[in-house]
């Protein structure tokens, strides 16, 4: 390249996207489908739900047993989902990919198998006040059973982690666990910071990635982790499956989670054997179909690049605090980091004096989704003073125009409540 050259800027092309998804078609209230509530759950477009529907009638059956024509096919697909899992956030092998039921279900899992094994008293677990609930109370609850010790990572005033006293506070830890991006401050946690810092207090490194895997690159080895966890849902594929992904040799050494068909080898009445990884965790039917989703939103977003949905998001970010501040002013405060690089897609916000509850309710009258309310995070509320807040959270079918929509509703809002 020579000095000339600039870097080129990847683009996405919304308008094409936007017709992959056929609920933006729908009108509500006479209006337009503005949906900006990602951050709870993406939409699906219609090559995950192709997907699903013609695996469902032409390949559906149990996996693991049958050894008939669908059967294999089945297996041969689940199994073919969580290797493109595994590729997407560079496992070293699939074996390291354990199906779950959410990101909720992956914690809990580490919680029960890995904390149990492991965790007593005057051992510690560090965590942040800024994490969703889902990485909170499954230690609070393993806590109070085997007597060890929680502590929490502060916040600065700008909704950034405070390193500070990060050492203290990881002396004689055994866990840090840790979203990568907050899902109601939008703040971009430094994962590979953490992970050295937890590595030399010899603390393994738990990563919430629900927020980061959907909107930016994700390299289980570059950020260092231990443990990762995200759901399907937030990144274009259905509900009902998440991952967790663990090194291997800490997988290896944890007890099943759950106990029944498909985690064991053999089955006596004096006991029984386990699986092999990671089938010892996943007992039962798994969620096939959805498996086939997850594989089919993981093609779609590698195909639009996880670096042109970070620059569009990036974009969309400025835009929507430019647009909103300047239409709103004052009145408007968004919560968290004010630089959109070290921020995701999300705008947590409070309006003059109009209760969040009642700006979502306006806002649907013109057909745009917020979410409204704690958000699964009532420490880090507690933190802020305030009981909840809107917010909004854009993805790669959202665009300037569903920006100008948020704001004329806000501005709908305040008239209406003569705030």
């Amino acid at each position: 390249m020579t000095v000339t050259d600039e870097p080129t800027v990847p683009t996405l092309d919304v308008a094409a996207i936007k017709s992959d998804f056929a609920i933006l078609e729908r009108q509500v209230h006479g209006k337009r489908l503005v949906y900006l509530d990602s951050a709870a759950s993406a939409q699906k477009p219609r090559a995950v739900l192709e997907a699903m529907d013609t695996f469902a009638e032409t390949s559906y059956a149990n996996v693991h047993r049958g050894v008939y024509t669908i059967a294999e096919e089945a297996t041969t697909a689940y199994e073919a989902a969580r290797a493109r899992v595994a590729g997407f956030i560079g496992a070293a092998s699939p074996a390291e990919v354990v199906f779950t039921k959410n990101a909720t279900e992956g914690i809990n899992l580490v919680a029960n198998a890995w904390g149990r094994a492991n965790l007593g008293p005057g051992d510690v677990v560090v965590s942040t006040e800024m994490e969703h609930h889902a990485n909170i109370v499954p230690w609070q609850m393993l806590a109070a059973e085997r007597g060890f010790e929680l502590r929490f990572v502060p916040l600065t005033d700008d909704g950034r982690l405070d390193l500070a006293e990060l050492p203290r506070l990881l002396d004689g830890a055994k866990l840090l666990t840790v979203t990568a991006a907050s899902n109601v401050l939008g703040t971009l946690n430094p994962v590979r910071e953490l992970a050295e810092a937890a590595h030399a207090a010899g603390a393994l490194l738990l990563v919430d990635a629900c927020q980061h895997v959907p909107h930016l690159a994700t390299d289980v080895t570059a950020m260092g982790a231990d443990f990762l966890v995200f759901s399907a849902h937030k990144m274009l594929g259905p509900t009902g499956i998440g991952v967790l992904w663990g090194r291997t040799e800490l997988l290896d050494a944890m007890p099943p989670f759950l106990g029944g068909g498909e985690m064991i080898r053999d089955v006596r009445l004096d006991g029984f054997t386990c699986n092999d990884l990671p089938w010892k965790f996943e007992a039962g039917t798994m969620p096939i179909i959805e498996a086939v989703g997850l594989h089919a939103a993981i093609d779609y977003l590698d195909a639009l690049g996880l670096d042109a949905v970070r620059a569009h998001e990036v974009q969309l970010s400025d835009y929507a605090r430019s647009t909103l501040q300047g239409r709103l002013g004052d009145s408007l405060r968004i919560y968290g980091p004010t630089d959109s690089a070290l921020r995701g897609g999300v705008a947590s916000f409070a309006y003059r004096d109009v209760h969040p509850h009642d700006i979502s309710q306006v806002l649907d009258e013109y057909a745009v989704c917020v979410r409204a309310g704690h958000h699964c995070a009532k420490p880090l509320m507690r933190r802020l003073g305030i009981g909840a807040t809107a917010r909004a959270s854009w993805y790669v079918y959202n665009d300037e125009a569903d920006i100008d929509a948020l704001v004329d509703g806000l501005a709908a809002a305040g008239e209406f409540f003569g705030a």
